[in-house]
C-alpha cells in the first residue's frame, strides 16, 4: 500500500527543493478533505452509519503521495489527540472533591466515580476512536494496519513526540483486537488459492523461497506450513510458521531445504520450526509469533502423538555485527597500545583490552594461514577471514575446522552472556527466551548459504521447547535475566577467557 518514501521529503517540506516548502493547491485541498473527513468520522454517533465516510476516508488516503500521507498522519496526531483543557478541568474539579479523610457521603462518591470516567474518558485522544470506528468497518483493520506501516516510516524519518504517541496508541489496540482468541490457526497447503501461495512466497523472510518446485516442496509430506489468520483480513496469514518433521534434530537448513524427509509423517519424533515470517510491517511490535508457536505445537501433538521433542533451527542475524568491530577494536589497541589511547583523536568509547582467542586458537590459525605470529594477530587473521569478499575461507577443510572452536565458542558468549538492558542482545534469542525455549545446540556451518556466511560464519541454533520448562524459563528470563542453556552450551561458555 505505502508508497516509497523518499529521503528528501520531510512532514515541513524539508526538501533541497524550493517547490517542496509549501504544498501545491491540489494537496492543501485534498489533506482539508482528509482532515474533514477524520472529524466527520469521529462526530458520528454510535446509531449512525459511518460507513460513507470512513470509506470515503480510506480513498482519498491512499490517492495521496507519501509526503502529503506523512502530512495526513501529523494532522491526525496534533489535531485529534487528547482535550488538554478538558483534562486540566476535571484533574481540578476531581482534586476539589477530595476529603480531610472523614467518610463521604454517598453522593460525594458518586460524584467522585463520575469524574474518574469522565477522565478516562477525556484521555482517549479522538484518534482513537476513529481507529474504533474504522476497525469496524468492512476493510478497516487491513487498511489501519497499512496506516500503521506508514506511520512507523515517518516517525523513523520525523521523530515527533504527538507521531509516537500515536503509533503507540494504535499499536496498544492492536494488542487487544489480535489477541489469540480473534485468530485462526490453519494449515497452509499447495492446495490453497495461488493467491495465498504467492503471499506466502513474497513474505518468507528468513530462508527466501527460490521456485514453486521449493514452495511445493514445503508444502509436501513431512513438511508443515501454518499461518495464523483474523476474519477481517482473508486469504492473507499475519504471521506464518514452517515446521520440518523427522525423528532427531537436525542442525542443517540446506537438508531442511533440499533434502526429501528421511521418514514417514507417523513416524516422526521431532518438529522443527525452521521459519517463522510476519507479513505485516503495520504489526511491528505485535507479538504473534508466540502465541502461533504455542499453538503448533499443541496441534502437533495432537496429530502426531510420538512427536516429543520440539526445537527450532535458527539463525544468529546479529552474530558478526557483535564480533567484527569487537575484533576490529581489540587489533587497534593491540597496533597502537593501551597506553596510547588516551592521546587518540578518535578514542574507542571502552577501555576494555582482551584477547578473544585462546592462546591455542591463536597458534591453531597462524599456523594454518602459513602466518608468522610475531608479525601478525590472530585477531587480524579472523577478522580478515570473516570479511573476505568470497568466503574464501568456507571452501577450506583446514580452516573451517580451525575456525570452528573459536567461533562456536564466541558465538555461545554472544547469545548466553552479552545483553542489552537484561535481555539478550540477540533478538531471535531474546523472543525464544522470552517464549520459554532453552538454547540447545550450536550447529558449526549449519547455514552455508552467502547470507548464512556473512551474518553469523554459517553457524545456527537449535532453542528446544521443553513443555514442562516453559513456564520456568520463561520466569527465570523475564525476573533475572537467566538464560536457560543446556550442558553442550555451558560447557563453551566455561573456556572463556
Amino acid at each position: 500500500m505505502p508508497p516509497t518514501p523518499k529521503a528528501s521529503q520531510s512532514l515541513h517540506g524539508g526538501s533541497k527543493s524550493e517547490a517542496s516548502l509549501f504544498l501545491s493547491d491540489n494537496s492543501k485541498r485534498a489533506l482539508e478533505k482528509i482532515r474533514d473527513l477524520m472529524r466527520d468520522a469521529i462526530q458520528m454517533k454510535k446509531n449512525e452509519l459511518p460507513d460513507l465516510t470512513l470509506s470515503k476516508l480510506r480513498e482519498e488516503y491512499l490517492k495521496l503521495d507519501w509526503e502529503s500521507r506523512q502530512r495526513a498522519l501529523l494532522v491526525l496526531a496534533t489535531q485529534f489527540g487528547v482535550d488538554r483543557k478538558r483534562v486540566h478541568d476535571l484533574i481540578s474539579h476531581y482534586e476539589s472533591l477530595s476529603t480531610d479523610g472523614g467518610e463521604e457521603s454517598d453522593a460525594a462518591e458518586a460524584a467522585r466515580y463520575r469524574t474518574e470516567h469522565d477522565l478516562r474518558s477525556a484521555l482517549m485522544p479522538l484518534s482513537a476512536r476513529l481507529f474504533e470506528q474504522m476497525n469496524g468497518q468492512a476493510g478497516g483493520l487491513k487498511f489501519l494496519v497499512d496506516l500503521r506501516a506508514d506511520l512507523i516510516a515517518t516517525v523513523k524519518e520525523k521523530n515527533l513526540a504527538a507521531l509516537r504517541a500515536l503509533d503507540s496508541e494504535l499499536k496498544g489496540m492492536f494488542a487487544t483486537w489480535l489477541g489469540p482468541a480473534c485468530l485462526e490457526l490453519q494449515q497452509i497447503t499447495w492446495a490453497n488459492s495461488a493467491a495465498l501461495l504467492e503471499r506466502i512466497v513474497v513474505y518468507e523472510a528468513v530462508h527466501p523461497i527460490s521456485n514453486l518446485y521449493d514452495l511445493k516442496r514445503r508444502l509436501g509430506v513431512g513438511r508443515r506450513c501454518y499461518g495464523y489468520f483474523h476474519p477481517a483480513i482473508p486469504g492473507e496469514p499475519l504471521v506464518f510458521i514452517e515446521v520440518a518433521l523427522t525423528n532427531e534434530i537436525v542442525g542443517s537448513i540446506q537438508n531442511v531445504l533440499f533434502e526429501e524427509p528421511p521418514i514417514a509423517e507417523e513416524e516422526a519424533t521431532t518438529a522443527i520450526f525452521y521459519s517463522i515470517s510476519s507479513t505485516q510491517t503495520g504489526l511491528a511490535g505485535i507479538d504473534l509469533g508466540h502465541f502461533l508457536i504455542k499453538r503448533v505445537v499443541r496441534l502437533l501433538r495432537q496429530e502426531i502423538p510420538n512427536i516429543q521433542t520440539f526445537v527450532t533451527l535458527s539463525p544468529i542475524p546479529g552474530f558478526l555485527k557483535w564480533l567484527l568491530p569487537k575484533l576490529k577494536l581489540q587489533i587497534r589497541y593491540a597496533q597502537v597500545g593501551a597506553e596510547d589511547i588516551i592521546e587518540m583523536s578518535d578514542p574507542p568509547s571502552t577501555t576494555f583490552k582482551e584477547n578473544l582467542l585462546l592462546p591455542e586458537e591463536e597458534s591453531n590459525l597462524v599456523e594454518a594461514c602459513g602466518k608468522d605470529k610475531e608479525s601478525i594477530s590472530g585477531m587480524q587473521i579472523l577478522h580478515d577471514l570473516l570479511t573476505s569478499s568470497d568466503h574464501e575461507w568456507a571452501k577450506s577443510a583446514k580452516l573451517v575446522e580451525v575456525l570452528r572452536a573459536p567461533l562456536m565458542r564466541l558465538c555461545a558468549r554472544y547469545l548466553i552472556v552479552e545483553k542489552k538492558r537484561g535481555r539478550a542482545l540477540d533478538q531471535v534469542t531474546n523472543f525464544h527466551v522470552r517464549n520459554g525455549a532453552s538454547v540447545e545446540r550450536l550447529n558449526w556451518m549449519g547455514d552455508t548459504s552467502i547470507k548464512g556466511l556473512e551474518t553469523s560464519a554459517g553457524i545456527m541454533v537449535n532453542y528446544i521447547y521443553r513443555l514442562e520448562n516453559i513456564d520456568t524459563n520463561n520466569q527465570a528470563y523475564l525476573n533475572k535475566g537467566i538464560i536457560a542453556a543446556s550442558p553442550a552450551i555451558e560447557q563453551y561458555l566455561q573456556s572463556r577467557l
